[in-house]
């Protein structure tokens, strides 16, 4: 009698990959290709948040049959969509990225290695590049809460070292411990779309928990405008994301949107005005 042939059992996922898109079926198409040559693919979970796109993006599990597609009924916003993205994975590792990154083939597995071998860092970030290989860092100084207008200081990372602390990385390609997410329960939703990724650093540093880069992982940015450039709704949320985070660390939030405020009554714009006095998010609910 024949033996039986014994099937192996499926290796457990060490990394959910996230993508928040909108209206980006290009892009992602180019980012999901990338992440399906990963090494180790059989261990990574791809989830894709469609922010109720009209171009195409919603249908692109069509393509990619190994994708997780979470279709939200309307633009949520980063911290509500992300939060329904984490509370989905099932990897103890989430990789947020965005739709305009091109992964590389060892990418994901890099990263998860530089976390499992240092347990003190609770996030880790590959160098982004461009498509020449020349760095492009998305990193930054954490505002003050009394600088909130202000643009956002760059921190330039030591590039010899092989591997660096830094205070604010996007949310383009950043690798999180669940477990801390879940610790800060998860991504503030007082905030809408803006200022989470900001959020998140300062809850790190408040942690007293290690962000680092680590520059010998690559992944290459494409660089696009933002799908809610002009989107009056946006504009506001990105103001009372700002004016959040000035309330929450000792700034004047009241005074972040009584600026604006002034600026757009001067301008005539007055749906802004009580949106931004209003603290209205993208997702149409109020800021506190």
């Amino acid at each position: 009698m024949p033996e039986p042939t014994l099937i192996p059992e499926p290796l457990p996922l060490r990394v959910s990959v996230i993508l928040l898109a909108f209206n980006q079926a290009q892009s992602l198409r180019r980012a999901l290709s990338a992440l399906e040559q990963s090494e180790g693919r059989e261990q990574i979970e791809i989830i894709v948040l469609d922010a109720a796109s009209t171009d195409g993006t919603s249908k692109i599990d069509a393509e990619f049959p190994a994708i997780q597609m979470l279709r939200l009924p309307h633009h949520l916003g980063a911290a509500r969509a992300l939060n329904i993205g984490v509370r989905t994975a099932k990897a103890d590792l989430v990789l947020l990225l965005s739709p305009d990154v091109e992964v590389l083939p060892g990418t994901i597995v890099s990263l998860a290695d530089g976390l499992d071998a240092d347990p003190e860092t609770t996030a880790a970030c590959p160098l982004l590049t461009d498509a020449a290989g020349q760095a492009t860092p998305r990193l930054y100084r954490i505002p003050a809460a009394s600088a909130v207008t202000a643009p956002l200081a760059t921190q330039t990372p030591d590039l010899s070292e092989p591997n660096s602390l830094v205070e604010y990385p996007s949310f383009d390609a950043l690798m999180i411990r669940k477990q801390f997410i879940a610790a800060m329960n998860y991504f503030d939703q007082r905030y809408g779309h803006y200022w989470v990724d900001a959020e998140f650093a300062m809850q790190a540093r408040r942690a007293s928990k290690k962000i680092r880069l680590y520059p010998a992982v690559r992944a290459i940015l494409h660089p696009a405008a933002d799908p809610l450039d002009g989107d009056s709704l946006a504009e506001t949320d990105r103001i009372n994301g700002a004016a959040e985070f000035a309330g929450k660390y000792g700034g004047g939030a009241f005074g972040v949107r009584m600026s604006a405020a002034l600026s757009a009554l001067g301008s005539f714009q007055l749906g802004k005005v009580f949106g931004v006095l209003g603290g209205q998010k993208l997702d149409g609910s109020q800021a506190s």
